[in-house]
């Protein structure tokens, strides 16, 4: 594994020791899998998988069925196998699946769980993480407290946090009308969330959403951050389990055409960031897709505690269907669905597809950027 760099210190989470400090995001549905983490980790970083959807993409790969605990166990597993430092990414949007994800991704001795889409308020009692460090994703020093409280009570304390802006891909943890405000700057969320860290005893702060350059995680690293995480730049990478198809999308996108869904918009109730020509996104807007769950990764529960309700179930008049619209996109139902393309706003600067190792050398100042 590569050696620290002078200009990095080395990430230190729960006793784990990571050369760079740069954590691969987790982003789904079938895009970040095992060959790409472990392809991250081999280079000095933090690999991670999604949870979402992994049962299915895991069941096809296989040939059988397989539920939501042995997917996170499989591909934790895998992910782990080549050494360096793997985890896995689990929404809490994803509440029918979100137990059973945790409690495989720690029986397969994930280094990191990284859980938002939502306060992760419960997640240490789940099951004891042992080894496994849990980190949970915070839009604010607000939710970051309030999780802080939480957890104390369960007699744990955030092993790290990741501080998510608003310029990311998938869900955003912002209202719409907050998304361009100056406070709701990266920058400007740091300092308050950097205080909570440090009122609890001095927990890392890794910051996410428009990472994007060696200059960027450098400047970020400055104003104290422990570390960043990156997802848009392995996006469209060699070893990124996207389909062939988003990735070309990924390498066709203007920067106009990077635009934030409310309206129609996510089943999960949060801006949503695409790309516009996504087919499904197009057909929701002109109502063209009936509404229909046959996949139901973010169903809410009814008044008798099942789950069953989701919004683009009942109509498609405010929703798009997220669950099959990003298993199109990582190639799993593209014959029966209509492909969704989410991106973080730096998309447009994405103009090749390279190899990881080339991602991570520009990342670490180890060679001529690109974009």
């Amino acid at each position: 594994m590569p050696e620290p760099f002078l200009q990095f210190a080395s990430l230190i989470i729960k006793g784990k020791k990571i050369p760079l400090p740069i954590i691969q995001g987790g982003m789904g549905i079938g895009v970040s899998l095992s060959p790409l983490a472990s392809a991250v980790a081999k280079e000095g970083g933090v690999g991670i998988i999604s949870s979402a959807a992994l049962d299915r993409l895991v069941s096809r790969r296989k040939g059988k069925k397989v539920n939501s605990y042995e997917a996170a166990y499989e591909e934790v597993s895998l992910s782990k196998a080549s050494g360096g430092f793997t985890g896995i990414n689990i929404m809490i949007a994803l509440g029918r699946d979100y137990e059973a994800s945790v409690k495989g991704a720690l029986d397969a001795g994930a280094d990191f769980i990284i859980s938002g889409a939502g306060l992760p308020l419960g997640l240490p009692a789940i099951q004891p993480p042992k080894d496994t460090a849990l980190i949970p994703i915070v839009s604010s020093a607000r939710a970051f407290e309030l999780i802080c409280k939480k957890w104390e009570k369960l007699g744990y304390r955030p092993d790290a946090v990741v501080l998510e802006g608003p310029l990311a891909g998938g869900h955003l943890g912002f209202k719409i009308d907050q998304i361009d405000l100056e406070s709701n700057k990266l920058e400007n969320l740091l300092p308050p969330v950097m205080d909570v860290a440090k009122k609890y005893g001095g927990i890392p702060v890794i910051v996410a959403g428009g990472i994007y350059t060696h200059a960027d995680v450098i400047a970020f690293l400055k104003m104290g951050a422990s570390g960043v995480q990156v997802g848009t730049k392995f996006l469209a990478t060699e070893e990124s389990s996207a389909s062939p198809v988003y990735k070309q999308a990924v390498l066709d996108v203007s920067e106009k055409d990077i635009v934030i869904a409310t309206d129609p918009g996510s089943p999960c109730g949060l801006p949503f960031r695409v790309i516009r020509q996504s087919p499904m996104y197009q057909s929701s807007i002109k109502r063209l897709r009936e509404p229909k769950c046959n996949r139901g990764y973010v169903l809410l529960k009814d008044a008798e505690g099942k789950f069953s309700r989701c919004p683009a179930k009942e109509s498609n008049e405010h929703c798009f269907c997220i669950c099959n619209g990003l298993l199109s996109s990582a190639g799993y139902n593209p014959d029966e669905e209509e492909s969704l393309f989410t991106v973080g706003t730096n998309a447009y600067r994405v103009n090749k597809i390279l190899p990881v190792k080339a991602i991570m050398d520009e990342l670490a100042g180890r060679g001529i950027e690109e974009g």
